[in-house]
């Protein structure tokens, strides 16, 4: 009976899905995600002023988002606002990990800007497009309350997709190609500029460039820049914020969220 059992739980906890170094599923449903997402606790930074603090967005499904606020010159001062949606190939990472907790502490203390990341839920056990309306909830509570692409990626994408939005598992679903001749029209885009930011040896470099192009050859009335990075990788600005071609970028970014802001006081 023993050695049955043992066969059982072995069948069951049998690999049916990987994407080495991200996630591990089973055919028994366990998901093992093989990225940890060490949570940091929200409080003012030492070094930079930054606060942080976590709320609920989404009240009957528990989900969180971080907001981090920089040091205040002046009780009236106006400052943009940075909504984020963090990595993690919708399935694994958090805002509160020690990588996005570092970031954001250092960005919104150089670009002056208030920041908020959600911990939208997770596939598969929560498929697309549970992340992205998540993240619309994510902006409309901020108003109300205030390395396995590097090998392969194409292939890995080709794969991921399907296995985030198995209810429309086509890689030219709009929602994670803004091109797609299946989406809408880029000529109502909501917004006046866009900056596209891409690093030369990132799997999704074209997928960005792409999107700078069409942007400026649809209709669109807006203006559309972009920034290319030459030498790194998928996420390097997050693995080395002291290496100058972070600093480059967040430099860059603090030009762009602050050009249209004028001092009101």
């Amino acid at each position: 009976m023993g050695c049955l059992l043992t066969a059982l739980t072995d069948v069951l906890h049998s690999q049916v899905t990987e994407f080495p170094g991200i996630i591990r599923v089973y055919k028994d449903g366990h998901v093992e995600r093989l990225i940890e997402a060490e949570f940091v606790p929200p409080p003012t930074h030492p070094k930079t002023g930054v606060s942080s603090k976590d709320i609920i967005i989404i009240p009957e499904s528990n989900v969180l988002a971080r907001l981090f606020l920089p040091k205040l010159t002046h009780p009236n001062q106006k400052l943009p606002l940075l909504v984020y949606f963090h990595g993690g190939a919708f399935c694994v990472s958090s805002p509160f990990t020690p990588k996005y907790s570092n970031y954001f502490n250092t960005l919104v203390a150089e670009d002056n800007v208030i920041a908020v990341s959600v911990n939208y839920r997770k596939a598969p056990e929560h498929p697309i497009p549970t992340a992205y309306e998540d993240s619309w909830a994510k902006r409309a509570a901020t108003w109300d309350s205030f390395k396995a692409l590097n090998q392969d990626g194409k292939a890995v994408l080709d794969r991921l997709w399907p296995f985030l939005c198995p209810a429309n598992p086509d890689n030219n679903d709009p929602r994670v190609n803004p091109v797609s001749t299946d989406g809408p029209s880029l000529v109502g885009l909501g917004c006046r500029r866009v900056l596209v930011c891409v690093a030369e040896k990132d799997v999704l470099r074209d997928r960005g460039w792409r999107y700078y192009e069409a942007l400026g050859r649809n209709g669109w009335m807006g203006v559309v820049e972009i920034m290319e990075t030459d030498g790194e990788g998928h996420g390097f600005h997050l693995n080395d914020l002291d290496c100058e071609k972070a600093k480059g970028l967040i430099t860059r970014l603090a030009a762009f969220y602050n050009r249209d802001m004028t001092s009101n006081f």
